[in-house]
C-alpha cells in the first residue's frame, strides 16, 4: 500500500510540473501624437514581475506576427512570442506605423522614417517599463528590427537586446550586394545611381518601372533615412548585454555580418545556430525549400533559437554581463 501511495505521489508530482503555465493574451495600444500603434502582449501569470521582451519586426509591410503580403506567412515572431511564454518571458509584438492594425497612425509611407520608428521602440519602452507586472526589459530586433531596437535600446531604458539575424554593414550596401546577383546588367548599372542618389540624400523619380517596388518614390524618404546609419557602429555603442544570433542558412544576412557585429561589440554573445535561415526555420540551403518556408507557418521554429534566446535572458537577469561573453553554435 506505501509503495502504490509513494507511486502516486510521484505521478502526482510529474504531472504537476508538465501542467502547462496559465498565459495571459490581449491587445495592447500605445497612443502616439500621429495615432494609435496597435500589438499583442503575451504575459504568463505570476505573482512575480517577469521579464518582458518588446519584438520589432523587419523591413517592409513586416506586422506584428513577422508576416509580409510580398513575402510570405510564416508567423515567425508569433511563433517566437509563444515559445517565450512557455518559457514565463512575457513579450509585445506589434504593427509598425504605417503597417496594418496601425496603418492609420501614417497612412503615407512618404511619411515613415527610421526616426520615428525609433521613437516607437521607445515609446513601447516606456509603457513597459511603467508596468509593475515586468521586472526587465528586452528588445528583440529581427533584421532591419535589430537596427531599430539598437538605434533605441538607451532612450528606451532597455536591460538587454537581441538582434537575430541583423545587418552589420548599412542597408545600401547590403542591397547592392543583393542585386547584384538579381539583376541584369542595365538594371544593375541604374538601381546602382539609384542607391548613389538616395545615399546622398537626393530622391527621385527616375525609377524603371522594374525597380518601382524598391525605389518607388514613395519609399525613398525612408530609405535615405535609413541609409544614414551603419548597423555595427549603433551596436558598438550599446552599453547593455546583447546577444547576436544568427542562422547559417540564411540567404538574407549572411553569418559575417554577425561576425562582424561581434567584433564591434565583443562583449557580446553570438550564436550561430546552423540550417536556421531569416524566417527562424531549419532549411536547406535549396532556393525553393527556401522560398517555400517564408509561406509556411507550420513549419517549427529552430529549436536552439528559444533555447538561446531564454537562457540569454535568464542569465542576464541573475549576473552582471561579462567582460568576455563566450560565442557558440
Amino acid at each position: 500500500m506505501l509503495r502504490v501511495l509513494l507511486l502516486t505521489l510521484t505521478l502526482l508530482a510529474g504531472l504537476t510540473q508538465a501542467a502547462p503555465q496559465t498565459i495571459e493574451q490581449r491587445p495592447i495600444r500605445l497612443a502616439t501624437d500621429q495615432g494609435t500603434l496597435h500589438g499583442t502582449l503575451l504575459r504568463p501569470l505570476s505573482a512575480q514581475p517577469v521579464a518582458v521582451a518588446l519584438l520589432v519586426a523587419g523591413s517592409g509591410p513586416t506586422d506584428r506576427d513577422g508576416n509580409n503580403p510580398a513575402g510570405g506567412h510564416n508567423d515567425s515572431l508569433k511563433r517566437l512570442a509563444q515559445a517565450l511564454a512557455k518559457h514565463g518571458i512575457a513579450s509585445v509584438r506589434y504593427d509598425k506605423r504605417g503597417i496594418a492594425a496601425s496603418r492609420a497612425a501614417t497612412p503615407d509611407e512618404r511619411d515613415l522614417t527610421v526616426e520615428q520608428y525609433v521613437a516607437d521602440v521607445v515609446a513601447w519602452g516606456h509603457l513597459l517599463k511603467a508596468d509593475e507586472h515586468f521586472s526587465r526589459l528586452i528588445l528583440i530586433g529581427h533584421s532591419e528590427g535589430a537596427l531599430i531596437a539598437s538605434l533605441a535600446a538607451p532612450a528606451a531604458g532597455a536591460d538587454a537586446l537581441i538582434s537575430l539575424a541583423g545587418s552589420a554593414r548599412p542597408i545600401d550596401q547590403v542591397l547592392r550586394e543583393q542585386l547584384h546577383y538579381r539583376l541584369p546588367p542595365k538594371l544593375l548599372t541604374h538601381s546602382q545611381r539609384l542607391l548613389d542618389s538616395l545615399l546622398a540624400g537626393q530622391p527621385t523619380d527616375a525609377v524603371p518601372d522594374e525597380l518601382q517596388v524598391l525605389f518607388r518614390p514613395s519609399v525613398q524618404p525612408y530609405l535615405i533615412s535609413l541609409f544614414r546609419y551603419n548597423p555595427s557602429e549603433v551596436f558598438a555603442r550599446l552599453r547593455i548585454p546583447a546577444l547576436i544570433v544568427q542562422g547559417s542558412h540564411d540567404i538574407q544576412v549572411g553569418v559575417a555580418d554577425a561576425e562582424a557585429l561581434h567584433a564591434a561589440k565583443t562583449d557580446a554573445h553570438l550564436v550561430i545556430i546552423e540550417g536556421m535561415n531569416h524566417v527562424l526555420r531549419i532549411v536547406p540551403l535549396d532556393v525553393k525549400a527556401q522560398l517555400a518556408s517564408y509561406d509556411n507557418p507550420g513549419l517549427p521554429l529552430a529549436r536552439l533559437l528559444s533555447e538561446r534566446i531564454v537562457g540569454f535572458i535568464d542569465d542576464t537577469g541573475k549576473t552582471p554581463a561579462s567582460s568576455a561573453a563566450p560565442t557558440g553554435r
